[in-house]
């Protein structure tokens, strides 16, 4: 299993959870079989998202998809503040 963890800043909950939720095809599609979205305890305005994929190759094109097309495109991402970070984990 490996997730494709992502961290970012946001302006408005509510704005950025609809925007996510119409991105739930392109997920499934793109072979995410789990997801998690949390937000900082000390800050409500910061996300952890954790996208679970089978395949590593999965979860290298995903996070390039939301590089190259999603988060450039601030229809995309409303309420997106800054820019996210990324990495791949391996469960062990």
């Amino acid at each position: 299993m490996f997730t494709l963890g992502i961290e970012h800043a946001i302006s408005d909950f509510p704005t950025w959870k609809q925007a996510f939720d119409r991105f739930g095809e392109a997920r499934e599609k793109a072979g995410v079989v789990g997801h998690r979205v949390r937000r900082r305890v000390d800050d409500p305005h910061y996300l952890v998202i954790e996208l679970d994929f089978d395949l590593q190759e999965k979860a290298d094109s995903f996070r390039q998809f939301l590089h190259d097309v999603v988060w450039v495109n601030r229809d995309a991402s409303p309420a997106l503040v800054g820019t996210p970070q990324t990495r791949i984990l391996e469960a062990c």
